[in-house]
C-alpha cells in the first residue's frame, strides 16, 4: 500500500464509530449491476492515482484525501456506494467511513481492482 493510500485509510478510520456499518461485494455482483442500466451505482477507488491512471474499472471515481468531503457533499447518499481498493481490505474500513457519512448502501469490493482485473481483465480502463 503507497503512503498516500494509507494515509486516506488512517485519516478515514480515525472518523468512523466502532461497529462496521458496510456490506461485502463480490466483482461479480458489481458486473451485473454495472450491466443494469436501472440500478444507480457509485463506485470510487481509492488507490494512488499512478494506479488509477494504470487501470481502473470502468466508471469508477479517483477520492483522496483532496477530494473526499466535497464528494460527500456533492454525492447522491440515496445510491449504492462501491468502494475499491488493491485487495478489498482498505475499501473496508472507506466503506464504513462513507456509511458514518450519510451513504445508505455502501460496500466494499471482496478482492478489490485486482480481483476485478484478473476476472475482467478486457473491462479494465486505461
Amino acid at each position: 500500500m503507497t503512503d498516500q493510500a494509507l494515509y486516506l485509510c488512517t485519516s478515514l478510520a480515525s472518523k468512523m464509530v466502532p461497529g462496521m456499518s458496510f456490506q461485502h461485494l463480490s466483482c461479480t455482483e458489481l458486473k451485473n449491476w454495472l450491466d443494469q442500466a436501472n440500478r444507480p451505482v457509485t463506485l470510487v477507488d481509492i488507490r494512488d492515482p499512478q494506479s488509477f491512471v494504470t487501470g481502473h474499472i470502468p466508471g469508477a471515481i479517483l477520492i483522496d484525501n483532496s477530494n473526499v468531503q466535497k464528494f460527500i457533499e456533492e454525492s447522491n447518499h440515496s445510491d449504492a456506494l462501491v468502494v475499491c481498493c488493491y485487495h478489498g481490505n482498505s475499501s473496508q474500513s472507506a466503506a464504513d467511513f462513507f456509511s458514518q457519512n450519510g451513504f445508505k448502501e455502501c460496500y466494499s469490493l471482496d478482492g478489490g481492482y485486482e480481483a476485478w482485473r484478473q476476472l475482467f481483465e478486457l473491462q479494465t480502463t486505461q
